[in-house]
């Protein structure tokens, strides 16, 4: 009996096959291997990549400590990782405090007077210079006087033969009323003789008025200034003929010292200065520059206009300047300011310490423990840099007018001077905590 193959694989085919598998397993990581080499660096280059970009973002935006966080919660923060905000620091002072009207006006000359020649002729002569300054009476320009001489001249002659017809006829009246009362003439003889004496005296007067006229015509051909003042650019030249219905004058001549300014306010003001003025109160008046940096000139209220304006809602009043050193000219665009009343002791702290959010007005006061803490405020009139508080803050008090705009309730401060001096900014001074430097206050 034979036996039976094994059932396993056959040895002899396993060692036919087993070297050709094995050359197969060994040639094929020999070929791979540079291909996963590659893939391999590609994966780490990437990820050093990313760890690089992590880095750069944490450096800029680092992540909020504890300490942050508990800062920045409801309880308004006290002190987070970058240690107490720098501000700079004011002191509210007292003083008092003008009350001002402010208003757009212009300059006008306290009379302007274009000169005209009253008579027709022709300009002989100018005797004054541009931009001069004359004086009420002064000759300014001559008309060739002759033809109104001859004029003259000849209602003079009128007038002489004119009166000796009325002495002639007097005399004729004293003989008529002689010989009536011997009853040798006519009473209807003297009462012609009368009637014609008095006619003749009208002759005379209408004789003498038109010799007035004369003179008047002839004073006429020399032209005086009407006022005092600066005279402009001449208008006309000698030689030429003028005449008293020309549109256009000789020269504008316009009073400057003093000189006066037209200004409006609101009409809701109006009351304030009508008390003033009924009060017979001496209002004072500041003129300001265009852009109310340099003060031109100071004066005096005139009087107010007798109506309001509907259109503008504004009422026009009326100043005057002594204008001695001339820095006031007509027609000036000015910046009026109306000193209406004076605030006596009121608190004041810097403009620029003002905040404004959703609770209306409010400052930063440092509290002694170099604190910050918000205090809504009620303001008054503004001074120059300085705004009056009514209520909220108090004499003494160190408010914020620097850095403001980072602080929360409560947050640590620490009290630096001012790198660069503004209106109404002092500084405060160093770690002592001092308010305003002397030369950042009025």
């Amino acid at each position: 009996m034979s036996t039976p193959p094994p059932s396993g694989p056959d040895p002899a085919a396993e060692a036919s096959l087993s070297p050709s598998d094995d050359d197969t397993s060994a040639q094929a990581p020999a070929e791979g291997a540079p291909h996963h080499r590659r893939l391999r660096w590609g994966w780490l280059l990437l990820l050093a990549g990313l760890v690089l970009v992590a880095v750069v973002f944490m450096r800029r935006h680092p992540p909020a400590t504890s300490a942050t966080t508990a800062a920045g919660g409801a309880d308004g923060g006290h002190g987070g990782a970058r240690g107490p905000q720098p501000v700079v620091t004011a002191q509210a002072t007292t003083r008092d405090v003008p009350v001002f009207i402010v208003g757009l006006g212009a300059v006008t000359p306290t009379a302007s007077v274009a000169v005209h020649s009253r008579v027709d002729g022709q300009l002989m002569r100018v005797t004054f210079q541009e931009g001069q300054h004359v004086n009420e009476g002064d000759l300014l320009a001559e008309i060739d006087p002759r033809p109104y001489l001859s004029q003259l001249e000849q209602v003079r002659g009128q007038l002489a033969r004119d009166e000796a017809v009325l002495e002639n006829a007097r005399l004729d009246l004293r003989r008529y009323t002689a010989l009536l009362e011997q009853d040798s003439v006519a009473r209807q003889t003297l009462d012609t003789q009368r009637a014609l004496v008095r006619q003749y005296q009208g002759i005379v007067k209408a004789d003498r008025g038109a010799v007035a006229a004369a003179e008047l015509n002839l004073a006429y051909t020399r032209i005086t200034a009407p006022v005092s003042g600066r005279v402009g650019l001449r208008l006309v030249d000698p030689g030429n003929i003028i005449h008293a219905a020309d549109a256009t004058g000789l020269v504008v001549v316009n009073t400057l010292q003093p000189i006066t300014m037209i200004f409006s306010i609101p009409e809701d003001r109006v009351p304030q200065v009508m008390a003033k003025l009924e009060a017979r109160e001496v209002l004072a008046v500041d003129a300001f520059d265009r852009a109310r940096q340099q003060l031109l000139a100071t004066g005096t209220l005139l009087t107010v206009d007798n109506q309001i304006d509907p259109n503008t809602g504004t009422v026009r009043l009326k100043a005057t300047f002594p204008n001695r050193d001339s820095r006031l000219f007509p027609q000036q665009f000015v910046n009026a300011r109306l000193r209406i009343d004076t605030l006596p002791g009121a608190t004041v702290v810097p403009t620029a310490a003002l905040q404004h959010g959703v609770q209306g007005t409010f400052v930063y006061v440092v509290q002694p423990d170099n604190t910050a803490h918000l205090r809504p405020v009620t303001t008054g009139p503004t001074d120059g840099d300085d705004t009056v508080i009514t209520q909220g803050v108090h004499p003494g008090d160190a408010v914020v007018v620097e850095g403001a705009d980072k602080l929360t309730q409560g947050a640590p401060v620490r009290r630096q001077r001012a790198l660069s001096s503004g209106p109404g900014v002092g500084g405060s001074g160093g770690a002592d905590g001092g308010t305003r430097a002397p030369d950042g206050g009025r």
